[in-house]
């Protein structure tokens, strides 16, 4: 008989061989997927240390009726490619925290009983990870952000020696160790020192997409005389250019008149991202990456010691060129493709 599985049927019977704890179950999937390969029953019957007439009744039975299970019960508990398709849509729009709480659901909607163990491995098996979810403000605004988006793409066919364009931003990192995910011996605690005061630093920052150049300024406080200082020098960064276009948010201090003034005095026009859309300033990840390399679950017995890892890695960023090439782009993330959590 012609037996033809498509990519994710072969996908699926691999999964389900993988987690598959009766002998009898997995030698009907490894027939089924070695026949869909071209070998002969008597071939199949070789390999399995089986006779001709039980792989015949295997194939048949899954063509028939995609039978893999046996008289005694078997894997009938397994996802057919249908509810597979299901289960994977209803969590791309309802997120959960537990995977106990996904086969309950299964239960309740497919009548299909699955273990922790197995359902985590059906998650892993359909490209599903655990991880946390991003914030976006509910306040964004997706026409302003599409109109930026189309007003950012003229600005990016200029010339980037004469015309360069620099997205803008301040963080302010703390001396506090931020714990995140990380692999632990299951059994194990992995413990992390953290810090009991909380001291900061103030910098502004700017990054270039065409060549990932960064400049920044440390300062105690960020005030309009630090945010000109900061214009100036990158005025003195970019001596050849006929203008430089720096891109940064609405805040007060950024939309004053004596900073737009000063900014046209430097060889500097100023445009502004819109209201809640930092999913529109690239240089976020710039400080996201930051954060990864210096603060996660890391500790710093001093403020001196943390303050020169924040230097030194925002000192070296040229020896991270490729990383940031690979991370740091205008792919910006519209709201139209975002998947908001249920």
């Amino acid at each position: 008989m012609e037996l033809v599985l498509t990519r994710a049927k072969r996908h699926r019977l691999i999964w389900q061989h993988k987690s598959e704890r009766d002998k009898r179950v997995c030698d009907r999937i490894k027939a089924v997927l070695l026949y869909d390969k071209g070998y002969s029953y008597t071939e199949i019957a070789e390999i399995l240390l089986l006779d001709d007439e039980t792989i015949r009744r295997h194939i048949k039975e899954y063509g028939e009726s995609e039978k893999l299970m046996t008289h005694n019960g078997g894997s009938d508990t397994h996802l057919n490619e249908e509810q597979t398709l299901k289960l994977i849509a209803h969590l791309q729009e309802k997120m959960y925290l537990y995977v106990k709480d996904i086969c309950v659901y299964v239960k309740k909607e497919f009548k299909k009983r699955y273990s922790i163990s197995g359902m985590t491995q059906w998650l892993k098996a359909n490209k599903f990870c655990y991880k946390k979810p991003h914030a976006v403000p509910a306040k964004a605004d997706k026409e302003a952000q599409a109109n930026f988006i189309n007003r950012y793409k003229r600005l990016a066919k200029k010339d980037p020696i004469k015309e360069p364009v620099l997205f803008l931003d301040s963080v302010h990192p703390h001396h506090q160790t931020q714990l995140s995910y990380g692999w632990i011996l299951r059994g194990e605690r992995y413990a992390v020192k953290t810090t009991g005061r909380q001291y900061r630093l103030n910098i502004m920052g700017s990054i270039s997409l065409h060549d990932h150049h960064v400049e920044y300024l440390e300062a105690d406080k960020i005030t309009a005389e630090e945010i000109k200082q900061f214009l100036l020098q990158l005025s003195t960064a970019y001596p050849n250019a006929k203008k430089i276009h720096i891109i940064w948010d609405n805040a007060g201090y950024h939309r004053s008149r004596d900073i737009q003034a000063f900014a046209k005095t430097c060889r500097i026009k100023i445009h502004y991202l819109p209201p809640y859309s930092p999913n529109l300033n690239p240089i976020e990840r710039l400080w996201k990456m930051m954060r990864e390399v210096v603060t996660y679950n890391r500790y710093y017995e001093t403020f001196a010691e943390f303050s020169v890892a924040i230097r030194m890695f925002l000192k070296n960023t040229k020896k991270i060129k490729t990383t940031l090439q690979t991370r740091i782009t205008d792919n910006f993330q519209t709201l139209e493709n975002i998947k908001f959590a249920s």
